[in-house]
């Protein structure tokens, strides 16, 4: 069977195990009701923040333990053969003559050098869509229910990765044409201005992200219980968030995962909750986790976030320069590509970029971590209830590594583990204890104390 067929024939046979895949995997059951603090969390005079973050964790059964702990795992050894199958997927295109092809056929279709990219364009991404299908089924589809996380059947499934590939032919095709209409003018800075041109990029996306392509793959809608957007929106006033409405989107139709955000820019910023967080969320919960996602908003996350993008950028660009003239002067010649400007460079450009950010991935998770925790200390000022925020942190430890070891946490991890988190809202638990004892007032019942921030 030629080459040209076998990619039809694999999609088909993969269409119709996974109709059957679907079928045949149950989704696994959550773990136990987490809703009542347990007695060693309890306020009192001998409160301890060890005992009780170690009563929080005792709440998780050994057997989901387990299963979160091979689910995460498992993540690790992923993060590696997606490294590994990319640049595969990349030196095929480039050695077998294709990325070259693809290039002359644009040009023979038509004489204008930006259509030329696009169309270049739009057939990468379809090729190495195909190449790269059974790795995304297997980790997106197959393995997901496997873990009771994903509720869709195949079609559904097969639905949202054909939007999101044509979301991708689309928004990338754009970019591409500026890019390299960058490289064609500016031979010696092209690095510079694609950095400036790649961070523009991302802020559009951000910005746009919440209005025109969530909606793509979810109904959004606004939230109107008065009983769970009352102390939301309070929340928010009181923290300089000046919004009145919070949206819900519905997640459950792909997913089980429990996830809210405080996402966009400027006036498409919206407060969203997912389902499943509403449906399996206690109010103290759904109050702890918007705290922290508001944290997200206030610290200006998003700022710093793209201001790190901004230098890793611009290392990443002067690395491109440099590595991309090197690997052209030794093996330009065989891959039919003679100049940065050739769009056939593409599949190289994505090698080089894959091995760069797979290096930077301990360093981009610390960064992120490190957010994360800020926003879980703004969130505890904020919303006050430790304990909704440990039962958050254990509805995640479905599919996170509750206890990791230290280096385990630097290298892997883009959270602070579901342990760490139990005890910092343990810690800050105690702390607002004592501070109550000195005032010479009652002790409150925490996970009930209505949200403020301090």
């Amino acid at each position: 069977m030629s080459w040209r067929l076998r990619g039809p024939a694999l999609l088909v046979a993969v269409i119709l195990f996974g109709t059957v895949a679907a079928s045949a995997q149950p989704a696994i059951q959550p773990t136990v009701d987490i809703t009542k603090v347990p007695a060693a969390a309890q306020p009192s005079p001998h409160f301890n923040v060890d005992e009780a973050t170690e009563a929080y964790m005792a709440m998780m059964p050994p057997d989901a333990i387990a299963r979160s702990n091979a689910y995460f795992e498992g993540g690790y050894w992923l993060i590696l053969w997606d490294f590994l199958y990319a640049s595969a997927v990349c030196l095929i295109v480039l050695n077998t003559g294709w990325s070259a092809a693809m290039r002359d056929r644009a040009q023979r279709i038509t004489r204008f050098r930006w259509l030329q990219n696009a169309l270049y364009w739009i057939q990468y991404v379809l090729l190495t869509s195909l190449l790269g299908f059974p790795l995304e089924y297997y980790e997106s589809f197959v393995r997901e229910h496997k873990y009771g996380m994903a509720t869709q059947t195949f079609l559904p499934w097969m639905g949202d990765e054909l939007k999101g590939l044509a979301l991708s032919a689309i928004m990338g095709a754009i970019a591409f044409i500026v890019l390299f209409a960058i490289v064609r003018k500016s031979r010696e800075t092209w690095w510079i201005w694609g950095t400036v041109v790649s961070i523009v990029f991302i802020v559009i996306s951000i910005a746009i992200g919440p209005v025109f392509i969530q909606p793509m793959f979810n109904t959004v809608h606004r939230l109107d219980d008065p009983k769970i957007t009352g102390p939301i929106l309070r929340m928010a006033h009181a923290n300089g968030i000046s919004t009145n409405d919070v949206y819900e989107i519905d997640a459950s139709r792909q997913t089980t995962r429990m996830s809210a955000n405080v996402s966009g820019i400027g006036n498409t910023m919206r407060i969203t909750l997912n389902d499943n967080l509403l449906k399996r969320g206690s109010p103290e919960e759904i109050q702890a986790v918007m705290g922290h996602e508001m944290g997200h908003y206030i610290l200006n996350h998003i700022p710093m976030t793209v201001l790190f993008l901004s230098v890793v950028f611009v290392l990443f660009f002067a690395y491109l320069r440099w590595a991309l003239r090197w690997t052209l002067a030794r093996w330009g010649d065989r891959w039919g590509i003679h100049e940065i400007a050739d769009p056939a460079v593409l599949p190289l450009v994505f090698l080089l970029g894959g091995l760069f950010f797979f290096v930077l991935t301990p360093i981009s998770n610390t960064q992120i971590r490190a957010q994360e925790k800020e926003a879980d200390m703004f969130g505890l000022n904020a919303a006050r209830q430790p304990d909704g925020f440990a039962q958050a942190a254990i509805h995640l430890g479905e599919y996170r590594k509750m206890r990791p070891g230290p280096l385990e946490e630097w290298l892997f991890f883009d959270h602070p583990s579901g342990y760490n988190r139990i005890h910092s809202a343990m810690q800050w638990k105690s702390e607002d204890l004592q501070l109550f004892e000195k005032q010479d007032c009652p002790a409150p019942a925490v996970a009930s104390v209505p949200p403020v921030a301090h």
